[in-house]
């Protein structure tokens, strides 16, 4: 199934959609040790579900 629509990281976990997987986005992420970091894309490109996917590896 395509989650299109879901913005939620766990929620899209739990239903069992389909998701590229970004998770080497974190590794990179935590990585570089930035004081800020600015995450700018086009809409629909993921970046509400990419913060869902950080707060819930970092969450645990």
């Amino acid at each position: 199934m395509v989650g299109l629509g879901i913005q939620n990281f766990e929620q899209l976990r739990e239903s069992r959609c389909f998701y590229v997987d970004k998770t080497a986005f974190i590794k990179e992420w935590w990585e570089n040790m930035d004081a800020v970091t600015l995450i700018t894309r086009p809409r629909r490109f993921g970046k509400t579900l990419n913060m869902s996917m950080l707060e819930q590896f970092l969450s645990v």
